[in-house]
């Protein structure tokens, strides 16, 4: 009598995704952590360092280089006007505008009141100035 062959080979009925999910949910917090520091700060500035120094939310970043030379979110800013009429749209947009400023510890403090005129004349009330923290050891 003949038997007939059974195949060895079974059909894929199902497929396990946990490993699939486990990867994008590692993968998406990698991205989270390096957003956050991608977006930070476009210019190299050397902050000033301060105890109390922390991470701040903000929408509008505002830099200052050793030269006085601002830029808007990575965006050089060529005058006063430029950067009122930035100021003013992101205002606009976003009524609970936050403004951070990060100038560097040579900028002159001249540069930095103007430009803080410049924003206040825009409208923008909420103003910040970044700094790094200092070290656990330097705390006097």
């Amino acid at each position: 009598m003949a038997q007939a062959v059974k195949g060895t080979e079974d059909a894929i009925t199902g497929i396990n995704v946990t490993p699939l999910v486990d990867i994008t949910l590692v993968l998406l917090i990698i991205f989270m952590v390096t957003a956050k520091l991608i977006t930070g700060q476009g210019i190299p500035l050397d902050l000033p360092k301060a105890s109390t120094a922390s991470g701040t939310q903000t929408l509008l970043t505002l830099a200052l280089d050793a030269d006085g030379h601002v830029s808007a979110n990575g965006q050089p800013v060529i005058d006063d006007t430029q950067l009122k009429a930035i100021a003013q749209k992101q205002l606009r947009e976003t009524p609970e505008l936050r403004t951070l400023i990060a100038a560097s510890k040579q900028t002159s403090h001249g540069a930095v009141m103007h430009v803080v005129d410049s924003v206040r004349e825009a409208g923008i009330v909420r103003i910040a100035f970044a700094a790094e923290p200092l070290a656990p050891a330097q705390h006097p």
